[in-house]
């Protein structure tokens, strides 16, 4: 395989071989989808802005002892990853009711949860990625019960952190959605990123239900300026971040 040949492309990333076999480099697009891909767009900036979100929260995880795929950022909208094979399952912590906890229980949105629900969703676009039961995770081997239990304590942790993050940022984080891999040690580490494509975020000043979006909410319903929400949870990343220092 040649130096940067394109060797994989998903719906928000393009990932490129480098002449470490070990080490990846991922392309973030402006490209968005919702509703598993059958929505389609582009939010300006995107790429670079959730490139940028997602390696400082690396960064930040890395001090809390949770192990990434993030090696460095070469470029605003590129990242040097681990490479890694991916565990396919999405894992969901939810705080707050939203979205399919909703449209599925009769949940009222907003209603908080009295702990963290962490669910695992079959990493699959043409089944829909279907939520899985316990006894359906084992029976597809989708992951070992091992790699279950470290992917659940791991998923607590980095949402009481992220949790008090965001809430530096006067932002509240509803939910968002992990990925895992292995790498060539198998070692497990976190993956994928974390951004506004990846959690719903609602920004604390803001009481009514439309204007407190800050994530791809904006995108899925319509609700418009996508790209300065985006633009301003960066800026409140930056300025946490800054602010430790």
């Amino acid at each position: 395989m040649s130096v940067n040949s394109k060797i994989y492309e998903g719906k928000a990333k393009i990932l490129y071989s480098t002449e470490d076999p070990e080490v990846l480099l991922a392309d973030f697009k402006d490209d968005a989808t919702a509703f598993n891909a059958q929505k389609r767009g582009s939010i300006l900036g995107k790429g670079t802005i959730n490139c940028s979100i997602s390696a400082k929260l690396f960064q930040e995880l890395s001090t809390q002892g949770i192990k990434t795929h993030f090696i460095d950022s070469p470029k605003p909208n590129q990242m040097r990853v681990k490479a890694v094979k991916i565990v396919p399952l999405e894992v969901v912590v939810r705080n707050i009711a939203a979205g399919s906890l909703c449209q599925q229980t009769g949940l009222p949105l907003g209603t908080v949860l009295k702990q963290p629900l962490v669910e695992f969703y079959y990493k699959s676009d043409e089944l829909g990625d279907p939520l899985l039961t316990s006894d359906r995770l084992r029976l597809l081997e989708l992951a070992t019960a091992e790699q279950v239990e470290t992917i659940t304590h791991l998923a607590l942790q980095i949402n009481e952190f992220l949790r008090g993050f965001w809430e530096r940022c006067g932002i509240t984080l509803v939910d968002f959605k992990l990925e895992f891999g292995v790498d060539s040690q198998q070692q497990l580490l976190l993956a994928d990123e974390i951004s506004p494509d990846t959690c719903r975020l609602w920004d604390q000043a803001e009481n009514d239900p439309n204007r407190r979006v800050m994530d791809k909410d904006r995108f899925r319903r319509d609700l418009g300026n996508v790209e300065n929400a985006y633009q301003e949870v960066l800026q409140r990343v930056l300025k946490a971040v800054e602010s430790k220092k």
